[in-house]
């Protein structure tokens, strides 16, 4: 009875933990829609920056004023030798994110970001020449055909915006894999990420966002009406962003790899299905279809990935049992295969 009611409790806190995820990453790339669309302030590197500011001090009150997570910490050296790459991936990260947003609809840049996936596998196998089995492959295939089909029939197409949402998904790529390999024996949790790599991020953006964006910010604000309440929205979507990676922590220690995976692919149908009642951006069938491809593939390509994961564990536990070298260090449990900052933070 009593180990029932614990598995209730863990079921009601999973959900509840998946549901405040979704509720903060679906308003964060609303309201960045929002203020590029309806608010007319299309500067998303200025954006980018309010974000960086409002994550960095979420981070410090939370860890120094709250203490609501220990800090972990890091050597002076290690900061600019290791966190400061992560951080500079993570800045180009966030602001393709801003960019595509600007040019491309919410339901269009959502099924690009999935692309993520597969881009992280081209990379390790090219770079860090890593092997993975043909499973892996396979399940990349319906999620590269449903991203043509969605790319092929797209209505609101601007390239602009469909290559900044995909070098955005390069840029994710490149920050999981150095973050298995630069933060090798560093437990970092998500805000303790953020807490290091968000001021970075500020001091790296702050300047190409006043020399590129700062006349047209200025005169924006002379010739807007109401821009106290849009600067309240501006803020809020920075609050909220880092509100998010607050969120993602605590999905990541409430759920499993595969329910994250799941969740994740629902969260996005979600988006896009509000993202639409909201901007009402046209969409075809055969988009809807191409996008419904993705997200099948992305949840097939986490369930392999658990498979896999669990597979190698089995067989690493059997003494004499030879084991294929990594590189960088392959995840050990799976609230290690989710990357450090998630890749739906970089849809901010």
């Amino acid at each position: 009875m009593e180990e029932s009611k614990m598995g209730s409790e863990g079921t009601f806190r999973a959900i509840l933990a998946i549901l405040q995820w979704w509720g903060f990453n679906v308003t964060v790339i609303i309201m960045n829609k929002w203020i590029f669309q309806k608010l007319d302030f299309k500067f998303p590197l200025t954006v980018s920056c309010v974000h960086f500011i409002c994550s960095s001090i979420g981070a410090y009150v939370v860890i120094k004023v709250l203490k609501l997570k220990p800090l972990i910490e890091v050597d002076p050296e290690d900061r600019w030798r290791r966190i400061f790459p992560m951080s500079f991936v993570f800045c180009i990260n966030i602001v393709l994110g801003n960019v595509s947003l600007r040019y491309i609809p919410v339901s269009f840049m959502q099924t690009i970001k999935s692309f993520t996936p597969a881009t992280t596998v081209v990379l390790q196998w090219l770079v860090w020449r890593k092997y993975f089995e043909w499973r892996i492959w396979a399940s990349l295939v319906p999620i590269v055909g449903g991203i043509l089909l969605t790319s092929i029939t797209e209505l609101s197409f601007n390239l602009f915006g469909f290559c900044a949402a995909l070098f955005g998904c390069l840029a994710t790529s490149t920050k999981t894999i150095l973050a298995e390999s630069l933060l090798h024996g560093y437990k970092f949790d998500s805000i303790n990420t953020v807490y290091y790599m968000a001021p970075f991020a500020t001091m790296i953006l702050a300047v190409p966002a006043v020399l590129l964006e700062g006349n047209g910010v200025t005169n924006w604000f002379y010739t807007y009406d109401s821009v106290f309440s849009s600067l309240f929205i501006i803020f809020s979507s920075g609050v909220l962003a880092f509100c998010l990676n607050f969120s993602i922590f605590y999905v990541i220690h409430s759920t499993t790899a595969v329910t994250f995976n799941v969740a994740g692919n629902l969260k996005v149908a979600v988006a896009i299905l509000v993202s639409w009642l909201i901007f009402r951006n046209p969409i075809s069938g055969m988009n809807a279809i191409g996008c419904t491809v993705t997200l099948v593939g992305c949840t097939f390509y986490g369930y392999v990935r658990h498979l896999l994961s669990q597979q190698s564990s089995s067989s690493s536990s059997v003494p004499g049992t030879p084991r294929t070298p990594r590189t960088p260090r392959t995840p050990r449990s799976p609230a290690e295969m989710i990357p450090l900052v998630s890749d739906k933070l970089e849809k901010v």
